[in-house]
This record gives C-alpha cells, structure tokens and sequence, in this order.
C-alpha cells in the first residue's frame, strides 16, 4: 500500500482550505447577495446560516476525509461498497467546474494584461461582449474557438499542471501560502484605497444599511443558506480529499471555524471593496448605486473596468483587482482539480505525475468549448445546472448518507478524540436536521422552478444538452464506475 501524502504543516492545510473556500464567488456574487437580501440584516441570517450548516458540515467533512483516509468515491465504498457512486458523482462534478471555471479565471489573466493600459476602452461592455468573447447568439453556435481565450485558459492550465504535478506539500501546500497572502494583501491595498474614493460612504451605506424587515423573509434566510454553501466548498468532495492528507492527530474542529471565518471575513472585505467602487462610479455619473449594481461576470468585466476607467492611477488599481482575481480563481481551481487528481490516483494505480498530466490536458480539450464563441453562454446553463443538481443535490444526498446512514458518532469521536473543543448534540441536530432540511428545500424549489420556466431566456435544446443530459449523465456515469469497482473487488 502507497504511503499518503500528507500537508507539511497545519498551517499549509488550513491555507490552501481557505483558497478552496475563496474563489471568485466571494468577490462577485457575496457583495450582490447581501446588498439584495436586507443589506446589514443580511449577515444575521448568513451567520446563522455559516454557524448551523457551513461548519458543522466542514468539521463532518474534515472527521469523515481524516478517519477514512482516501478520495472520495474510496471514503464512500469503506463505508459502504453501495454508496461508492456519490463518491464519483462529486468527482464529475467537480471535473465539469473545473472546466469552466479555469475559463473564467482566463478572462482574468486577460483582463490583467489590459488594464496596464485599460485596453478594454470606454465602452467595458461592448468590448467585453463583442471584442473580447465575440460572444454569438446562441449556445449551439460555437463559430469556432476564440485563440486568445484559449491560449490566456492554457496559461491558467499549465499553472495547475505546475503546483499539482509537485504535489501535496510541495506543490498545493507551497502554493497556497503563496497565492493566500499575496490575495489577502492585495484585496487590502485595493480596499484602503477605494474607501477614500468619492462616493464610496454612499456606496458602503448602500450594502450595509440594514433592511430588518426582510428576516421575516423566508428566501432571504434560504439564500443566506445557498451563499454559505456555495462558497465553502463543501458538498463536493474537495473538503474529505484535503482533510485525508492530514496526520491522524489534527485539530478537526478548530480547523472547521479558522476556514469558514476567514471565508466570511474576506467575503465582507470584498464587499466593502466593490461597493466603495459602485459608490464612486454612481457619484460620477450623478445616479444612484441601484442604477449601477451588478454581479458575476458583469461585475467583474464590465462595471468594474468602467469604473476603474474614472479612477486616478487607473493601472495600478485594475492590474491589482485583476490579479486578485486571478489569485481567487487559481487557488479554488488547484482544491477542484486535486479532487480528481486524486481519484484518478487510485483508481488506476497511477502516479501523480501521470494523473496530473492526463487531468489538465483532458480538462484543456474538454474545456475548449468555452473558449469559443459561445462559451460564455454554455457556461451560464452549465453552472447553473451543476450547482443547482450537481453540487446542492450531491450535498444533500451525502449529509442524509453520512448522518443517517451511517453513525454520525463514528465521526464524532474521531473528531473529538483531537480537536480543542468537542462537538455534540447541537452539532448532530444541525447535520441531521437543518441541513437536510435546507438543501432538500433549497434542490426541489430550484427543480420545480427550472421545470416551470426554462432558466435565462435559452431555448430548451440548449438546456437539454448543457443542462439537463450533463446532470442525468453524471449520474449515470457515477452508477457504471461504481457498478465497474463492484466487479473487480469480485474478480
């Protein structure tokens, strides 16, 4: 039996946790939800949300990798061989986010290089639209691939290649002390400066002014939910395979706080950023913020290099926003792909040198199609499908395996046996009960809605193939990798 892997450090596993938790979301889509949700009533339901679901699912998790030591479809079958299929469906999963997801961070190396001189124009939207994507009208219709796209998501590709190929603790672990700092430290330098800006009270006060009225809200309090979720990379197998390179004596449970309130103070960090930002751009244009607040990729492509266009040193704040993005997007995709990585190690005996190589160049060719003209638009149905049925459903479906299923205090005297402070009923309550209860609301509100109306405007051949196939195919996929592993432990 091969000797596993294991972070140097306590410190190197809790950094490269909190980049897997840091990712693009916390910068473009925190900042929108809470200023939608009741502003600075938000945080109310959001910490409950992070103290019932997020971390007491992180410690299950954290217990769950370390106790059973392996990747996740190998966690699955020692608990039982019948159940080793939601192992491979968070494994597909997480392979179809990193395709598109390495997309974006593409954009982003892009997006770096012009703001040197912010060669993205007056007009960030037509040029991010038209110019840069040279998007077409339909998802089906690809025109070809957009090189220069191509070449900035092989560039973001060969990174990976670089720190997983390295390994654990000389590759994820180094990397994320690097990347981890470098994004806390930028997105400070960015932030002192834009709360100085013009506007930038009136744009805080926008997000922060509490709305107390919308806790009696019942959507703000699921959405509080769907943002903590979402953004701790939980549900989806990145959290058991780093916690399984772990020595056995690890700290489970403090390990679980550290991440989830570094996770939400920088969430908040970013919001004061981007709403300084919108403050000073809405003064300029003598509106209000609502007439210029936005999230996702408009956020990030559009509206912020307006933005930076009417700032003094444009430059220098563009190419740090940038790279702070680039820094989110690399760490989180590094956690998504390791998943993989691992699986692909085991299953097949293989070297990490050999998985690695196959892994990226798989992703890159598979991922191409987001690289081309239509890329943004498959991209929009795919990432609303796989988080919606992909990584809520696969979340749910593991929370009620682990905690029902199986017996949860197996986990829990593991964690404890370790851990600072030990976790107890309340825990149990929060994992057997809140959280399936949330994530089972939160997976058929979105199936009946998706039924109801076709999601953005696509027509429902597209959504058929980027949206409903992809999801019955990972779990199709998940049963014939199970069905084949059954097959060869009987030979």
């Amino acid at each position: 039996m091969k000797k596993r892997e294991q972070w140097g450090s306590r410190a190197g596993f809790v950094l490269a946790a909190i980049g897997s938790a840091i990712g693009l979301g916390n910068i473009w889509r925190f900042p929108y939800v809470a200023y939608e949700n009741g502003g600075g009533a938000f945080f109310i339901p959001y910490l409950f949300a992070m103290l019932t679901a997020g971390i007491p699912f992180m410690i299950l998790e954290f217990g769950a990798g370390n106790k059973l030591r392996g990747s996740a479809p190998q966690i699955f079958s020692r608990l039982s061989p019948r159940w080793e299929w939601v192992g491979w469906w968070q494994i597909l999963v997480s392979f179809t986010i990193s395709i598109y997801y390495v997309a974006v961070v593409g954009w982003s190396i892009s997006y770096f290089f012009l703001a040197f001189n912010q060669g993205w124009g007056a007009e960030t939207g037509d040029f991010f639209f038209k110019s840069y994507l040279q998007l077409s009208d339909s998802p089906l219709n690809f025109q070809g691939i957009r090189w220069p796209i191509f070449a900035a998501v092989a560039g973001a590709w060969l990174i990976c290649w670089v720190v997983l190929f390295k390994g654990v603790k000389k590759g994820i672990e180094a990397a994320s002390k690097i990347f981890m700092p470098a994004l806390f430290i930028l997105v400070i330098i960015i932030t002192v400066r834009a709360v100085t800006l013009d506007g930038a009270a009136e744009g805080l006060n926008w997000m922060f002014k509490p709305d107390f009225s919308t806790l009696l809200d019942f959507k703000v309090w699921v959405a509080a939910y769907g943002q903590i979720f979402f953004s701790l990379s939980i549900g989806f197998a990145i959290m058991l395979t780093y916690s399984s390179y772990l020595p056995k004596d690890a700290d489970m449970a403090n390990n679980g706080f550290i991440t989830a309130f570094a996770n939400c103070g920088f969430s908040i960090l970013c919001g004061v950023l981007v709403f300084s930002v919108l403050g000073n751009m809405a003064a300029q244009q003598g509106v209000g913020v609502d007439k210029v607040v936005s999230s996702g990729v408009g956020l990030a492509f559009v509206t912020i290099p307006k933005a930076i266009n009417s700032l003094p040193g444009p430059a220098f704040f563009g190419t740090l926003f940038f790279l702070a993005l680039i820094f989110a997007g690399l760490s989180s995709m590094v956690s998504i792909c390791e998943v993989s990585v691992a699986s692909l190690m085991e299953k097949f005996d293989i070297s990490r040198k050999k998985a690695v190589t196959l892994y990226c160049l798989v992703g890159l060719v598979t991922g191409a199609v987001f690289a081309s003209h239509s890329g943004l638009l498959v991209l929009d149905i795919v990432d609303r499908f796989i988080n919606n049925f992909g990584v809520l459903a696969g979340g749910l479906v593991e929370i009620i395996f682990l905690t029902w299923v199986c017996k949860l205090d197996l986990f829990r005297d593991h964690i404890n046996k370790t851990s600072d402070f030990s976790v107890g009923a309340l825990w149990a309550f929060c994992l057997k009960i809140i959280t399936p209860a949330v994530l089972g609301y939160m997976s058929i509100a979105n199936l009946i809605g998706d039924l109801k109306t076709p999601y953005g405007g696509y027509s429902s051949t597209s959504l058929f193939y980027f949206g409903w196939l992809l999801v019955v195919g990972i779990v199709v996929l998940s049963f014939i990798f199970q069905a084949h592993s059954l097959t060869q432990k009987r030979r």
